[in-house]
């Protein structure tokens, strides 16, 4: 266990090392105030989220809670996720970017300080819910608020850096949290793999965003009826809240002026959440199970895997400058699928570890990329919409897969549950890869042939 966590502990040193050297050759400097401060934004909250997505299954178990209960928590979650991303959408459109983020943190806050005083089941459920609406409402504003305080040439980099970031904060969250909250629980004498200990993470995900609240509390005021267009335009291209007569016609003030181009850029996405919905929320608990991990172990086991993630998202923007946008995506995405074969079949433990690594460095690092792809093929007034769908779909996938793996569980039992989950979801990931090919690679080839052509 020492090993491993030693061996952790070295890639972490390593990854800061890469991290801070990669960050002096972009262009961070030029990036905006605002886009340089939510970066800070994104560390902070990130390390929260990801000890909050590694441990709070591992929590509910340790409560007796059985699988079919932790699948069901984690649907009604989901589904309160969905049901407050479009009002979000709206909100941030009246309000502004700041406001809704601020409000997600608080909302979050609360569900926190809910969870550790209940231990019911359905209380949990509330709280769980509350947390992802909460985070919901910080996710839907994430690429409109980029999209608007970037420049076209540095976009790619502003949104590979980001989520680069929150690779990193999985690192640190995975290594830094459980050994943090092992020695702490020790020290007031809890059991180290019950209950007591998790509470104590939860505690270091309430900190972790109470910092994350005073960063935000740094960015500009963003409200519509503080920000003229020139400053916008200074800020990015275009301008973030331009006058759009369809505006007024629009319903809940969400607007789609092109809805087949919407669905293009919809379903892949959603194919891609429902089979992620049925493995990676419980992909803790399988590796747990097969190979009999504790709390330290497991969590080293997911900083492993985050580090491949982070250096390839790095790496994208350059993947993406020389064969587009698209392709870039097609490429990692298509070249991760068999991995997960490695990932669902293995028997061993390092070949598992090696896929998760390489399955999450080369399905993730095209997400980025794809976002900023997304943000750019609609108007300003629907970006903040599309962002909102793009986070209900995938909420609403994970419902489904959630729903499917309860069901799985309940049916087959572990093993044979396990083996039809990572069926389906290689089978998704697959169709999905295919699609986003037919229907964008026309699209990509011309904004590259553009781009050189500058």
């Amino acid at each position: 266990m020492a090993g491993r966590a030693s061996l952790a502990d070295g890639f972490d040193r390593r990854a800061a090392r890469y991290v801070a050297m990669m960050l002096r050759r972009t262009v961070i400097r030029r990036f905006s105030r605002d886009a340089r401060l939510f970066l800070i934004t994104t560390f902070v909250a990130g390390a929260a989220l990801s000890l909050y997505w590694i441990d709070f299954n591992l929590y509910l178990a340790s409560l007796g809670l059985s699988n079919a209960t932790i699948g069901v928590i984690s649907t009604v979650a989901a589904v309160a996720g969905a049901l407050v991303a479009f009002p979000a959408s709206a909100a941030s459109d009246r309000f502004g970017r700041r406001a809704i983020v601020a409000a997600g943190i608080l909302v979050g806050l609360a569900a926190l300080i809910g969870l550790l005083l209940t231990e019911v089941p359905a209380l949990i459920a509330v709280c769980a819910a509350g947390w992802s609406m909460g985070w919901m409402a910080f996710q839907v504003v994430q690429a409109p608020f980029m999209t608007e305080h970037s420049e076209p040439d540095h976009r790619n980099e502003l949104f590979a850096i980001q989520f680069a970031i929150q690779s990193f904060t999985n690192i640190l969250a995975a290594v830094l949290g459980a050994v943090v909250a092992t020695f702490i629980a020790g020290w007031i004498g809890l059991d180290p793999d019950g209950p007591g200990t998790y509470r104590v993470i939860l505690v270091i995900i309430g900190v972790l965003m109470v910092a994350a609240l005073v960063t935000v509390t740094q960015l500009g005021d963003d409200r519509p009826s503080r920000v003229v267009g020139p400053r916008l335009r200074a800020a990015g291209e275009p301008a973030a809240f331009p006058s759009d007569p369809r505006r007024s016609r629009a319903r809940m003030g969400l607007v789609v002026r092109d809805r087949a181009r919407f669905a293009r850029l919809l379903v892949p996405g959603f194919l891609i959440s429902i089979g992620a919905g049925q493995v990676i929320p419980f992909l803790n608990l399988f590796v747990q199970r097969k190979f009999g991990l504790d709390l330290t172990a497991l969590n080293a086991v997911f900083a492993l895997t985050s580090l491949g993630t982070m250096l390839a998202v790095l790496a994208q923007p350059r993947l993406a400058r020389r064969f587009g946008q698209i392709t870039s995506v097609v490429i990692v995405q298509g070249a991760s699928i068999p991995f997960l074969v490695v990932l669902g079949f293995s028997p061993v433990l390092w070949t598992v570890i090696l896929a998760m690594a390489v399955r999450n460095s080369l399905m993730n690092a095209g997400n980025p990329i794809f976002s900023a792809f997304a943000m750019e093929q609609v108007s300003p007034g629907e970006r903040a919409t599309l962002s909102a769908t793009m986070s209900v779909l995938w909420q609403a996938g994970w419902v489904v897969g959630g729903i499917w793996y309860a069901f799985l569980q309940a049916t087959l039992g572990f093993d044979a549950g396990y083996t039809v989950a990572f069926v389906t979801i290689i089978t998704l990931y697959t169709a999905a890869t295919v699609l986003y090919w037919v229907w964008f690679r026309d699209t990509d080839r011309r904004a590259l042939v553009q781009r050189r052509a500058v």
